[in-house]
């Protein structure tokens, strides 16, 4: 008898994830409420709809996104199929035909065999029966987040992206900022970098005028006091920051003997201390205008910023704390989640837990040991990052960036060279994935 498996959300995760399922030969009942129950923010009801960018970000062969999509094709990927089927220039991008592309995935998923389409909602997680993976993606609908909300427990399912900009460790000018814990206490873990009272007014000032993005229609601007835009914080008063993140007490600046007017730290976003994070940085200043403000910041006039800094509407689980390895449920093993509820971001690293889902799933099924992407590959180091037990007190989003990446066990110092050495690592190590 064919086993039987539920996903859950016809989005980018949820449609690759299907479409590995039943390539493998397995019955796939893919739930999707579109068509009968419509969100704020899609517009049609085809499968694996682009909602805002139409890129799948960087193709470029020595970038991190660019070596996950190699991988993602050597693991033959039906989404990347299709959005190179129907790409459109976008210099070094993967520019998609959104229309095009979401209309062809489902045809895809509408004439394979092996897959029945149920166009209804899903309410609670004992409606569908197991195995079953939940994709369901930022969009989540209320009732089913309610459900989850009580699977997991409500402290561990958000309804915010909390994003501060992550810094290059190797863009950090030291000579300025330097390592300490607040009075000592600690072993000094963070950078600090200072601020005189002319600097911090200008850069409040700066971040005054500098222009934000509004928020979408379908997402609320309700924020919680731990997730607060520091734009917002401003907006209470000029010192607001110097009392809130930006709080100079207990941190001496070694060339001074004495603690400056405000303090900006950076806390280590990574094991290896490749990243670093703007802590309570979270914005929503336009992306040029955070680049520009923020290398401002003394000791951080040449930053190289991995990610910048935003607040949007999302759900998604703390996974280093509530979920396995496989992207399982503690709790319930034959309960998966793929996409963005997982804490992944970006378009592509959502299809790639989808991908990673179904061989996990397969493995389980077949009660075979589980083998997880190698540590070297994008594959892996992506995985790593949302399943990292490091990151169970501070979890956050991430996309994929060379700083997930393991560390070269020489140092090399030019980034071009460093960089082709990872990625002739990460080719190598994902060939030895036994699926």
């Amino acid at each position: 008898m064919t086993k039987q498996i539920s996903v859950v959300g016809a989005g980018l995760a949820g449609s690759e994830c299907a479409l590995q399922l039943a390539n493998m030969g397995y019955a796939v009942t893919l739930y999707e409420m579109r068509g009968v129950t419509p969100t704020p923010a899609h517009k049609t009801t085809d499968f694996a709809e682009l909602v805002c960018s139409n890129s799948f970000g960087s193709q470029g062969e020595h970038s991190a996104p660019g070596q996950l999509k190699w991988e993602a094709a050597q693991l033959k990927s039906f989404i990347l199929k299709a959005a190179q089927d129907f790409s459109v220039p976008a210099g070094q991008a993967l520019g998609i035909d959104r229309e095009k592309f979401a209309a062809h995935v489902t045809e895809l998923i509408e004439a394979h065999p092996n897959i029945k389409i149920q166009r209804k909602a899903v309410n609670t997680l004992s409606d569908i029966p197991r195995p079953t993976v939940v994709a369901t993606g930022p969009l989540t609908h209320e009732p089913l987040a309610e459900s989850l909300k009580e699977h997991f427990g409500q402290d561990f399912l958000y309804f915010f992206d909390a994003i501060a900009p992550i810094i290059d460790a190797d863009s950090i000018n030291t000579e300025i900022a330097w390592k300490a814990d607040r009075y000592d206490k600690g072993t000094p873990d963070y950078y600090n970098c200072p601020m005189n009272k002319e600097e911090y007014n200008n850069f409040i000032k700066e971040i005054e005028l500098a222009r934000k993005i509004e928020p979408k229609h379908f997402e609320t601007t309700n924020f919680f006091e731990g997730c607060m835009p520091i734009e917002v914080m401003v907006e209470r008063g000029p010192q607001t920051l110097r009392f809130g993140p930006m709080k100079p007490i207990g941190l001496d600046d070694p060339r001074t003997g004495r603690y400056p007017w405000a303090v900006v730290q950076l806390r280590q976003d990574n094991k290896e201390a490749t990243a670093y994070n703007i802590v309570g940085f979270q914005t929503r200043m336009a992306y040029a205008e955070q680049t520009r403000i923020f290398r401002m910041i003394p000791g951080l006039e040449n930053a190289e910023f991995l990610k910048l800094g935003s607040i949007h509407r999302n759900l998604f689980i703390n996974t280093p704390k509530m979920l396995n390895k496989d992207l399982s449920s503690k709790s319930d093993p034959w309960l998966f989640f793929a996409g963005q509820i997982t804490g992944v971001e970006g378009y592509f690293e959502s299809v790639c837990t989808g991908l990673m889902v179904a061989h996990f799933l397969n493995q389980k099924i077949q009660d075979r040991l589980l083998s997880v992407p190698p540590r070297n590959s994008a594959f892996g180091s992506l995985l790593n990052a949302i399943t990292d037990e490091f990151k169970v007190d501070h979890f956050q989003p991430t996309n994929i960036n060379f700083s997930l990446l393991p560390p070269l066990e020489t140092h090399i110092r030019d980034k071009t060279i460093r960089k082709a050495a990872q990625i002739k690592l990460a080719r190598e190590a994902l060939a030895n994935w036994k699926l």
